[in-house]
């Protein structure tokens, strides 16, 4: 087998494996340990042995021997009564087979919901997330967020030992709580898909492993709930953005704006799919904040040029939105839609009531708003020093390098 076709299946394994383990033995932190070393000996064994009739089982039994060997090297260690109370071994328990299946709910759902538990912060969430139920390595999650191999090793090992200790059962969440954890879930997928999609830094636009890794992840939450709106409507959000990933960036990796893009360049198949993902979710219940960001984009999508888009209807759209959510950049979009609707100076008018929130006052997004508005309007001078402005803010190099390509390119007018 390949060796990305074998990456693919213990990729597609690993939660499930995990999810078995800590079912049948508990102890999250050591199990995920365990489960990361079953699927480095079946990435060395594999490829020389052959693949075993049932992989799942193959890698269960692999990690769960691994887990009593380390649970026993803890108890040497610790020797202490209490501690080797709470760390009965798994041949010591009596329960079912870690690899028969679950009899109410999925292994890796509740997996995401453990992952997400709010006793972590949300970057641990996003690390947690990737590692457990994506099946990244430490090294390349660290890589995706540009830090520190070592600094995101830190970042999982507490994620872990939080869970431990937070004293979690390794169930589906019930009632109020299931709700409020699955909104965690799907708000920690939301940022790992933008991250990936605009990176905050760093020397590229978008980073494809980290859009790529969302969307597998939405697609398994979209499976296991296939009746949830806004499960759907975050799939088809991200199908409807990722669609224009290739229309992003000109061959030098330069940011291109979605007015100027090459709408041939889009992906036809995935926005045929999110367009038929929202077209169900939006009639069947109530509308969610993920439902209506997929409705704006899909109007986007389906437009034949950046002229045809039907910005009232993006504007009503946004307005719905802002009644939902608090969020400057929705307000920030918004204006943008009033903008386009209504013209420039309606939208710079809008812009003047963020500059108060905090959240969103220093941020390069704000600025490069205003320049595009100010050009508009026809104060080329007033655009140029607020592009300017915006790409000092900046962090990523191609969003710098486009900013300041406008400002030059308003120089140059003068």
């Amino acid at each position: 087998m390949p060796d990305t076709k074998l990456e693919d299946l213990l990729r597609q394994l690993a939660p499930l494996v995990l999810g078995a383990v800590v079912r049948r033995y508990g102890h999250f932190d050591t199990a995920e340990d365990a489960t990361q070393e079953a699927l480095l000996a079946a990435a060395t064994q594999w490829p020389r042995e052959g693949i075993p009739d049932s992989p799942r089982g193959w890698l269960i039994t692999v990690a769960s021997r691994r887990l009593t060997d380390l649970l026993r090297s803890e108890q040497a260690r610790q020797r202490r009564e209490d501690t080797v109370f709470g760390w009965t071994l798994p041949d010591q328990r009596v329960a079912p087979p870690a690899d028969s299946p679950p009899a109410e709910s999925d292994d890796t759902l509740i997996l995401l919901f453990l992952c997400c538990h709010p006793a972590l912060s949300v970057a641990s969430q996003i690390a947690l997330t990737l590692r457990a139920v994506g099946g990244l390595t430490t090294a390349e999650i660290a890589r995706a967020f540009l830090v520190p191999e070592a600094t995101m090793t830190r970042r999982i090992s507490r994620a872990k030992q939080q869970v431990s200790a937070s004293g979690a059962v390794f169930r589906m969440p019930a009632g109020p709580d299931r709700a409020g954890r699955l909104a965690a879930v799907l708000h920690v997928l939301y940022l790992i898909f933008n991250e990936g999609y605009a990176a905050t830094s760093g020397p590229r636009l978008q980073r494809g492993e980290l859009t790529g890794e969302a969307i597998r992840l939405v697609r398994l939450a979209h499976r296991l709930l296939p009746d949830d709106g806004e499960v759907a409507g975050l799939l088809a959000l991200m199908l409807l953005t990722d669609a224009r990933r290739a229309a992003r960036t000109g061959p030098l990796g330069e940011l291109i704006p979605m007015g100027e893009q090459d709408r041939g360049r889009w992906d036809a198949d995935l926005i045929a799919e999110g367009v038929a993902l929202i077209t169900r979710a939006l009639p069947r219940g109530p509308v969610g904040p993920y439902q209506l960001q997929a409705a704006i984009a899909a109007i986007h999508d389906e437009a034949p040029t950046a002229e045809a888009t039907d910005w009232p209807q993006i504007t009503a759209l946004y307005e719905l939105l802002m009644q939902v959510l608090d969020n400057p950049v929705v307000a920030l979009n918004h204006a943008v839609a009033v903008a386009m609707t209504r013209g420039p100076r309606a939208g710079l008018d809008l812009l003047r009531d963020l500059e108060a929130d905090q959240r969103i006052a220093a941020d390069h997004r704000l600025q490069a708003v205003r320049a595009h508005l100010l050009e508009m309007a026809g104060d080329d001078a007033a655009a140029r020093d607020a592009f300017l402005a915006a790409a000092t803010r900046a962090a990523n190099l191609p969003q710098q390098r486009y900013l300041h390509a406008q400002a030059a390119r308003l120089t140059k007018a003068d």
